[in-house]
């Protein structure tokens, strides 16, 4: 019910998550008093003016357990001191505290999964460390009153794990007019945007640069920035590879729109990555740009209704670098793909999806 206000909850710095920004525009557009709450760190660049009040945490630490714990103990006593109707966790790292202060203060509790946080790569090869956060998921996830996910894979992972209903709110763009997608092609651009972290299968699309006569752009930062860095030195690519940083979400979609082929790997390394559905898939879409993806469920089945990627089943054995050669020559495959990606941005956009979002806050507050 629009007049209620709802604290939304993340560990990032708020400047560069895509679809917190949306979520967080969408509710304050249909008359919810909403905050943000994320964390600033020692590079963090000013926020952008939004629709909605920011807020970011101070913490000593920045990663591992220390920086959980920290921001987590910030995040319970920055909630008991302000009054809210409801309360969003973005992902288990913020799922206690919600809780705990969400059931004190009589709020209704959302759960918004980004991804299947027991199964990323960094925590599945951590026993003890999944151990402990699966202890989070089942002590708290169930006992939230409204969960949704990025998509249908993860929420029937969920529902079969707790039989609890669990909603689908992709993770796509704002569909834009077709002048504002429209784009040159002169130089041929491989994007990569995401974080730079295990699993989204970055080596091997570097090592597959070697031998493709293309440039190779990386928005995003992460764990494996200096790894990355050292094996671009080491393979003398630093003329065909470039690293953007980070990159603000309008900075990007420019940038976007401006690629020839966009990257979309993975690793099986986890369910959480096996059913994904990201935003980059999506983005280059909605700006016109075919794409290397792997073939893993969720891509598969919207590449089966729209045919707007040319999917790779292993990125071994120089099936990246004949995907992206693909793309590079073949121009009559390459236009067939630019023109579904406009049909499909037309069905599958954050117009829709937040129809999806209103109702069920609504339904949740009514």
């Amino acid at each position: 019910m629009p007049g209620k206000k709802i604290i939304l909850t993340v560990t990032n710095d708020l400047n560069y998550d895509q679809r917190m920004q949306k979520i967080c525009s969408s509710l304050s557009a249909a008359g919810y008093e909403v905050e943000l709450v994320g964390r600033i760190r020692s590079f963090s660049v000013p926020l952008d003016m939004r629709s909605y009040q920011q807020t970011r945490l101070q913490c000593f630490f920045n990663k591992g357990k220390l920086f959980y714990m920290e921001y987590n103990l910030r995040l319970l006593f920055y909630l008991l001191f302000h009054e809210f109707d409801g309360v969003c966790a973005v992902d288990l790292d913020t799922i206690a505290p919600a809780y705990i202060v969400g059931k004190l203060k009589g709020a209704k509790l959302i759960y918004d999964a980004h991804e299947y946080f027991t199964e990323v790569p960094e925590v599945v090869r951590r026993p003890l460390v999944k151990k402990i956060w699966e202890w989070v998921e089942k002590t708290f996830l169930p006992r939230f009153d409204l969960v949704y996910t990025v998509s249908a894979g993860l929420a029937e992972l969920f529902e079969g794990k707790y039989g609890k209903k669990v909603e689908v709110i992709m993770n796509v763009p704002l569909v834009e007019t077709q002048d504002a997608r429209r784009k040159t092609q002169d130089d041929k651009i491989l994007l990569y945007q995401g974080t730079l972290n295990e699993g989204r299968g970055l080596e091997y699309l570097i090592k597959a640069m070697k031998d493709v006569d293309a440039k190779l752009q990386l928005a995003g930062e992460g764990d494996l920035s200096g790894q990355l860095r050292e094996l671009v030195k080491r393979l003398g690519l630093k003329s065909k590879v470039e690293f953007l940083g980070y990159v603000k979400p309008e900075q990007l979609k420019a940038i976007t729109l401006k690629a020839t082929i966009g990257v979309n790997l993975l690793e099986n390394k986890g369910l959480s990555y096996y059913y994904s559905l990201s935003n980059k898939f999506f983005d280059y879409i909605h700006a016109g740009v075919p794409q290397v993806c792997v073939a893993f469920p969720e891509y598969r089945h919207v590449n089966s209704r729209y045919e707007v990627a040319v999917l790779v089943e292993n990125l071994e054995g120089g099936e990246i670098k004949a995907a992206i050669e693909r793309l590079l020559t073949d121009k009559v495959l390459y236009s067939h793909l630019q023109k579904n990606c406009e049909v499909c941005s037309k069905v599958l956009n954050w117009q829709e999806e937040e129809k999806k979002l209103l109702a069920l806050y609504g339904h949740l507050f009514g």
